[in-house]
């Protein structure tokens, strides 16, 4: 038998380290054999005790090889030129990327075959293997980086006296089968690549700023530090009733609340651009990557309905009794602005979803808002008869604007959409209120 190093045949004179690698490596692309015993000449040197060797092999597969790659390996002992050698047959594994256990799931550890040799992968194609292997879940695909500290995920559970340890970690999601740290478990750790950039502005443009942030680390630390941050920026402002006194803050705290942890749970975390928050002078701005889902329009998500993009992540946050149930937040950013008579807008694009706060102290017009959602002296008629009747139809509405059926069907449409109307009821008995 002639022995020749291909891209599929490996020949080791002796078991060595490296060994380790060409497996790795096979398994990670379309598997292959390594014989022991053979010299790279392809001389039979043979081996003094194929079961020994065999042993040997086993455990070093076992012990320094993860995801297990166990069951992708079979061993066999052949006799030729009158020396016997030990073949290593390694089939093309399910779960890649396969690594060294001492190095993780990077370059130096991550090995593919190319040509006779067995080369470190990139980390484009150690991506793409997970998303072979894991699926297009972001949640559930294991995460590049393995060395994970949760120091702000262990403090948030244990306010709640909540357990976070392996077991729960695992049940969570944090933790895949195979102990293997997920994205989830990377989003929630101290070690989080994603960030929330946050910026104050003199005024309601961008020309003049007053202070910008960028906070990083588990989401769980961003979430508290970016609402310390719009806090102490949330003025309260004193009006008076006779000689009672009332308190105002500028924006309703359940809704910047709800604004966060919306952005947090259900930006798209595939993309790594940083979700970001303005404060101007009249409005706060929450912008995240990740348009509405599939199917879902806006008018659906006034309504209460919620198609997670990260339930695993909502389900840590409702675990921590941070939300209370899918599909409330909508609702209870626009209950906060009942009778204030300003009202949210919501705005959304294929790739971002933007909620707007307006400042309830601040008594200039309206932020503008894109045409899909009107902002102007019409809305304002509409929104003071809704708030003087409670109810209101689309004939009130003409009759109170004198315009045609068609251009009042458009307004109502747009002033649905940007959440300041919400519709009861269909056909003729159609009516229209303000959210709650």
């Amino acid at each position: 038998m002639k022995f020749q190093e291909s891209e599929t045949i490996e020949l080791k004179q002796i078991v060595v380290e490296d060994i380790k690698k060409e497996i790795v490596a096979f398994a990670n692309s379309k598997g292959g054999i390594l014989y022991v015993g053979v010299a790279d000449d392809g001389a039979v040197v043979g081996v003094e005790s194929p079961d020994q060797t065999t042993q040997q092999l086993t455990n070093m597969v076992r012990d320094s090889i993860k995801p297990d790659v166990t069951m992708f390996v079979r061993y066999q002992t052949l006799e030729t030129d009158g020396k016997q050698i030990v073949a290593v047959h390694v089939q093309r594994g399910t779960d890649r990327p396969y690594y060294l256990a001492r190095k993780g799931l990077r370059p130096e550890g991550v090995y593919v075959r190319q040509g006779t040799s067995s080369v470190p992968a990139t980390d484009t194609a150690i991506r793409r293997m997970i998303k072979e292997t894991d699926g297009d879940s972001f949640e559930d695909m294991r995460s590049l980086e393995q060395e994970l500290t949760f120091h702000a995920a262990s403090a948030e559970f244990s306010k709640r006296k909540l357990k976070f340890g392996p077991t729960q970690m695992k049940t969570l999601g944090i933790l895949n089968t195979d102990g293997i740290y997920t994205d989830l478990g990377l989003l929630l750790s101290d070690q989080c690549t994603h960030t929330v950039k946050a910026a104050t502005f003199e005024g309601t443009d961008q020309n003049v700023f007053k202070d910008r942030r960028e906070f990083s680390g588990s989401l769980l630390a961003q979430m508290d530090e970016v609402y310390e941050y719009i806090d102490l920026r949330n003025q309260t402002h004193a009006t008076f009733d006779k000689l009672l006194r009332i308190d105002n803050k500028d924006y309703p705290e359940v809704a910047v609340r709800e604004a966060l942890l919306n952005s947090l749970v259900h930006r798209d975390y595939s993309f790594s651009a940083s979700t970001i928050i303005g404060v101007y002078t009249d409005r706060i701005e929450f912008v995240s990557i990740g348009g509405l889902l599939t199917g879902v329009s806006l008018d659906d998500v006034m309504m209460g309905l919620s198609v997670c993009r990260n339930p695993k992540l909502a389900n840590v946050f409702y675990r921590l009794q941070l939300i209370e149930a899918y599909g409330t937040g909508m609702r209870k950013i626009m209950g906060a602005y009942q009778n204030t008579g300003k009202a949210p807008n919501i705005q959304t694009t294929d790739n971002a979803f933007k909620i707007v706060l307006p400042n309830l102290n601040v008594n200039a017009a309206p932020v503008p808002a894109p045409k899909a959602a009107i902002g102007n002296d019409k809305t304002e008629q509409i929104m003071r008869l809704v708030q003087k009747q409670g109810e209101i139809s689309r004939r009130d509405v003409e009759t109170l604007l004198n315009v045609s059926q068609t251009t009042t069907g458009r307004i109502l449409k747009q002033m649905l959409q940007s959440g300041q109307l919400q519709q009861q009821g269909k056909g003729k008995n159609t009516k229209y209120t303000l959210p709650r």
